[in-house]
Parts: C-alpha cells; structure tokens; sequence
C-alpha cells in the first residue's frame, strides 16, 4: 500500500527580506522605516496589512501613501521564492501589484507584458526570463494568494 506524500513537504515558505534589498528604498526611505522598527519585508506586510494601517505608516514617516503602497506591494511580491527582491519590481512595473494578482494571469501573457517591458524600457530581450522562470512564479503565487 503507497503511502500518501506529506502535503506540508511541498509547501513553499515565504521569504522575509532585510528591508535594504526592496528594490526602490532610498537610503532616507530605509533609515525612517528603521525609525519605525521595520527592518524587513515581514515586518513592513504586517504594520501596513490594511487601507487604514498604510494611512498610518505613511502618517508616521511623513511621506506620500503612494510610497508605502509600493513598499508594500513589493514586498507582497518578494515573499515568493522565485521571485525575491530580484524581480519584484520588474513585476510591478509590468503592472502586477500581488501575489493574488500574479497566481491569475495566464503565463504567456505576462511573458509577454515582461518582454515588451524590456524591449520598450531597456532594448534588450535577452534579460527577459524565461517562460518556465515566469511559471513559477504563478505557481509559487498561488500558495501566497
């Protein structure tokens, strides 16, 4: 008789990243999220989980609730493995804003919205990855969703 696969061996953790690798964070940035106590990405999702508690945050550094918007939708999306402070950004600005988000799109399409984005921004269509890479990112984002 087989047994079954444990269901927690295949669960991927989220990442919590030091708060100076969120891609965007001036230093300035970096030293009032210090003020704060927010020292990481974990950190930064949990004090700003809410309309009301970003309101705060950004209250709080006296910045702009745009800026802690961002923040926090970069660090929604560096929590998945895959992805990291490493292309969070490139996936924000090819217009996906969260986990949620990015575990619905169809993989080629946003494949193809990350090529155009690279063509159109740095004329380059080797640093685009590649499919299989842009897959998992939608898989790992459906256990974060």
């Amino acid at each position: 008789m087989a047994s079954k696969p444990n269901a927690h061996l295949n669960t991927i953790q989220p990442c919590d990243w030091s708060i100076a690798q969120l891609p965007g964070l001036s230093d300035q940035d970096q030293s009032k999220l210090l003020t704060c106590g927010i020292t990481t990405t974990g950190q930064l999702l949990q004090k700003a989980n809410n309309p009301a508690s970003k309101q705060e945050l950004a209250k709080q550094l006296q910045i702009h609730i745009q800026h802690v918007n961002k923040w926090v939708a970069l660090a929604n999306l560096a929590r998945i493995p895959s992805v990291g402070c490493q292309y969070c950004g490139l996936l924000l600005h090819a217009g996906i804003c969260s986990a949620t988000q990015l575990s619905e799109i169809p993989v080629h399409r946003l494949h193809q919205q990350i090529l155009r984005l690279q063509v159109a921004t740095m004329q380059r269509r080797d640093l685009c990855p590649s499919v299989e890479q842009v897959q998992q990112w939608i898989q790992q984002a459906r256990q974060f969703s």
